[in-house]
């Protein structure tokens, strides 16, 4: 049976206009609604530096951790857990030092730079950051990090034995060109930061780079060591490296691969002095992740600086004989930029090259 009555199927014609206005008004209604938010959309939006800002306002937020790619008690380390308890006094957050060590500094360079990009981890950046990638080590280079803050720069130096006939560094040219192959030098293993700064001073001396016996070791310290025992002629690394020998008497330091005489061995000539224009130093310097929020960046940036110009800082500097080149993220990206083009030259020409074609 059908249901449906006339006055339900067929409606008064005052009630069906009611109808039709009110349809009209929601339908204006909700086209006001939609174009409004559309607008709002389209209009001026708050400066995405806010929300950065924000992380900035709230950061730390947890733990900081500072990767340290060399083991525990060198000179590095001793940088790294004192900028970390320089850092968590004035974040008042943990800030823990953490070794990661192998591949001559690759492992714990490429931890650092795969990390989240929150400001949270810090990598202690050294020399080989300038090197490896052009060695054949490993492809990370220095355009994979954010420059936070250059600390220190440590030039390299030729020291002999205080009873040694070389007495200078035009005896030690004059010795080398005479008699090429017959000095034996050390400092690092072949190819370590010594090795290339010796290299690099060479090639602007005019000598072959093979024009001396270098003989490996794992470090400044067992080199010193074979010097002092007469198994080798001459030793390059760096002066804080060599202090206490200096001190001694033990050692002589013949000339220094720095741009200007270094504060606390005043009686050493730079190389430059003797009319070779090199300079050789090795560098450590703090790095975040490339990515991390430029406030953040800021905050630790603004940190780092408050520190290398604090009291502390020059202590912990004159107590370790440390040199400080302190340089804001600017400047330790150029910085950086300098040192990947002179150490790319050098280890081409020296044939330390491991990536060429």
């Amino acid at each position: 049976m059908n249901r449906e009555t006339p006055s339900s199927k067929f409606q008064d014609p005052a009630k069906l206009k009611t109808t039709a206005d009110r349809s009209r008004r929601l339908a204006l209604s909700l086209l006001t609604s939609a174009t409004a938010l559309v607008l709002a959309g389209c209009g001026p939006q708050p400066p995405a530096s806010d929300s950065a800002s924000t992380d900035a306002a709230d950061f730390p937020s947890k733990t900081i951790s500072v990767i340290c790619p060399w083991s525990p008690g060198g000179g590095t380390d001793r940088m790294a857990r004192f900028m970390a308890d320089q850092l968590q006094s004035r974040l008042g957050k943990p800030v823990v030092v953490v070794n990661k060590t192998g591949g001559s500094g690759a492992i714990g360079h490429s931890e650092g730079a795969r990390a989240t990009p929150d400001g949270h981890t810090i990598t202690m950046a050294t020399f080989e950051l300038s090197t490896m990638h052009w060695m054949g080590i490993s492809e990370l280079t220095w355009e994979d990090f954010q420059p936070l803050y250059l600390l220190n720069g440590d030039a390299a130096a030729f020291f002999v034995r205080k009873d040694s006939e070389i007495k200078s560094l035009e005896d030690l040219l004059a010795r080398i060109k005479a008699s090429p192959g017959q000095i034996t030098m050390s400092g690092t293993a072949s190819g370590g930061a010594w090795d290339l700064a010796r290299a690099g001073f060479f090639l602007k001396a005019g000598l072959p780079v093979d024009s001396v016996i270098w003989s490996p070791t794992q470090g400044s310290a067992p080199a010193i060591v074979e010097l002092l025992g007469g198994h080798i002629d001459v030793v390059c690394c760096s002066l804080p490296e060599a202090a206490t020998q200096l001190e001694s008497g033990q050692l002589r330091a013949l000339a220094v691969m720095a741009p200007e005489r270094v504060a606390g061995f005043a009686d050493v000539p730079t190389v430059k002095e003797l009319g070779i224009d090199w300079e050789a130093v090795g560098w450590r310097g703090l790095c975040l992740p490339k990515g991390t929020p430029e406030p953040i960046v800021g905050k630790l940036a603004a940190e780092c600086r408050a520190i290398v110009e604090g009291e502390d800082y020059r202590t912990f500097m004159e107590k370790n004989r440390f040199a400080i080149q302190a340089g804001s993220p600017a400047d330790f990206g150029e910085f950086m930029r300098r040192q990947d083009a002179q150490w790319k030259t050098v280890i081409e020409a020296a044939g330390f090259a491991r990536n060429q074609p």
